[in-house]
């Protein structure tokens, strides 16, 4: 089954517009649940993934599905662009981005845009690097994603991917499904009230090609030396590429 065929919701209908008034619904709690479920884990993720751009020293950077713009901060603070753009299709996830933002008084340096990544409003080579986390599963057609992101990007520019996978290793593996099938849409239903979001996120992670396969969509689209790291026994992955 493909990733672009699991949707939030029904069968029918866009799994773009699905997507983002699902992401409209949780945003009020998805701060405190990605932290709360995954132990703060997360946020080591988030900065080991703009770690790999620290070498390349990137002063554009453009983070999609940047949601309330965690990754996005986690990037000025480490690398401090000139400037960084978030494009998220959830009007109620970029509000919470921008508190934050103005919060930490970086409204000069992170500015966050309502927008589609299948049509992302920049010319061609504009950034130096490209960011998303826990995005691309939730395109609706993932290679048309992962090409805009491409066609934007300067020559030599990076992507970098930071997205959930599936672990391997007996016995954390069948400890990880239990708790991903289980307990986690069972705590998301609970506290944000959408007794389907956590759900999809658990069939979206297992649909998702991961690790070699997803390397081999990004060299299908065209970038080049992709390489990928593992992360906490595989619960995510960090993929890195070049245009």
């Amino acid at each position: 089954m493909s990733v672009q065929h699991i949707k939030p919701y029904t069968a029918q209908g866009s799994k773009k517009k699905q997507v983002s008034d699902m992401f409209d619904n949780i945003a009020p709690w998805y701060d405190f649940l990605n932290h709360f479920l995954s132990l703060g884990i997360d946020i080591s993720w988030r900065k080991k993934a703009i770690g790999m751009l620290r070498a390349t020293k990137p002063k554009t950077i453009l983070d999609v599905a940047t949601g309330t713009a965690d990754l996005a901060l986690e990037a000025q603070k480490q690398l401090a662009p000139d400037k960084i753009f978030g494009l998220d299709i959830a009007a109620e996830m970029l509000e919470i981005g921008r508190h934050k933002i103005r919060k930490k008084e970086l409204a000069g340096r992170i500015e966050l845009l309502l927008g589609d990544s299948e049509n992302i409003p920049f010319p061609d080579n504009t950034f130096d690097a490209v960011t998303v986390a826990f995005g691309v599963r939730n395109f609706e057609n993932l290679e048309a994603g992962l090409t805009e992101m491409l066609r934007v990007l300067k020559p030599k520019g990076k992507v970098v991917v930071l997205e959930f996978s599936k672990p391997t290793v007996f016995p954390f593996k069948q400890l990880y499904n239990f708790y991903f099938r289980n307990m986690l849409p069972l705590i998301g239903r609970i506290t944000s009230k959408d007794p389907k979001a956590y759900s999809y996120l658990y069939e979206s992670v297992m649909a998702f090609p991961d690790g070699k396969d997803f390397v081999k969509v990004l060299e299908k689209i065209g970038y080049h030396s992709p390489t990928y790291k593992i992360l906490t026994l595989g619960i995510s992955t960090i993929y890195v590429a070049e245009k």
